[in-house]
């Protein structure tokens, strides 16, 4: 595969089919449980770019392993992903009425259930993950263990919580580095990770790490871009929440221009990163430069 749309086009059929089969059926038995799984799909399946468990699929080939064999982990990813969304979405958090557009789940559910979804999401991961039972165990373990740190404390939820501590107040760029070292990066270096150990060669770790770093940060400050610049209808979400939420960006901090710049040279930092991989890593360098210039 050369081409970050060759990429999607082999994987995310085998990923939703994957998330469909994963999720819990739309009509449980337990009639008082239906709409907590028609809150879990409606956050999961509808919609999403998938880069994270893209990714997954994509460092486990790159590594010699079965994509198939990784598909769980990649599901359980953008479960946790989802449910994080969920949460971030709440009026105790970010206040969004909008994602992917459409109603955020607490707009269409209600915010008890869509607390509760999100709640169920992260336990359905990880029993999805630790299913991988044709792995050898010590690869389960030590890639649950990599998708647990990496959404937790250490990672996803700890960035979370920098961000709210951040409201209001002006915090420099290497608070701002931090907190999306955790909030953004993590998740897409937990992706990157779990592939290598999955695909079994893990002295390529260091690598991945570097290329999910890089993509992470760049994706982020892209994201600070479109929302001074972005069309809300293509983003599916309004744009200037940052602004109004008095949030310190790397826009705000740096600028249009240079934030630019940073994106550019994080892409290719991450390009070269992947070299090791030779010619099969192409579709990741093209993807790099599909997050640093997308539009939505």
């Amino acid at each position: 595969m050369k081409t970050a749309n060759e990429l999607f086009e082999a994987y995310l059929p085998m990923i939703e089919k994957g998330l469909d089969s994963f999720l819990p059926p739309e009509n449980a038995a337990d009639p008082e449980c239906s709409v907590l799984h028609r809150a879990m799909r409606y956050a999961v399946m509808g919609g999403g770019k998938r880069i994270r468990p893209v990714l997954t699929l994509e460092f486990c080939r790159l590594c010699g392993g079965d994509p198939a064999a990784a598909l769980p982990f990649a599901c359980a990813l953008e479960m946790i992903h989802s449910y994080s969304l969920i949460h971030d979405d709440l009026p105790c958090m970010d206040d969004d009425d909008l994602r992917r557009g459409k109603p955020s789940t607490h707009k269409a559910f209600g915010e008890a259930t869509a607390l509760l979804a999100g709640d169920a999401l992260l336990n359905r991961a990880f029993e999805t993950a630790l299913s991988a039972g044709q792995l050898p165990p010590a690869a389960v373990l030590q890639a649950t263990k990599c998708l647990a740190e990496l959404s937790g404390v250490s990672g996803m939820i700890g960035g979370q919580m920098i961000d709210l501590e951040s409201e209001g107040r002006r915090v420099g760029t290497d608070t701002l580095r931090r907190m999306d070292q955790g909030k953004t990066v993590a998740l897409i270096r937990a992706a990157c990770r779990m592939g290598c150990i999955i695909g079994g060669r893990t002295e390529m770790l260091p690598a991945a790490d570097t290329y999910a770093e890089n993509i992470g940060l760049a994706f982020q400050i892209r994201d600070d871009m479109l929302d001074v610049e972005g069309d809300a209808a293509l983003l599916g979400k309004p744009v200037g929440s940052d602004a109004e939420n008095e949030k310190s960006t790397y826009v705000s901090l740096l600028g249009l221009e240079q934030a630019s710049r940073l994106v550019e040279q994080m892409t290719e930092t991450a390009k070269q990163t992947v070299a090791p991989f030779g010619e099969s890593a192409a579709a990741l360098c093209d993807l790099a430069e599909m997050l640093a210039h997308r539009v939505h």
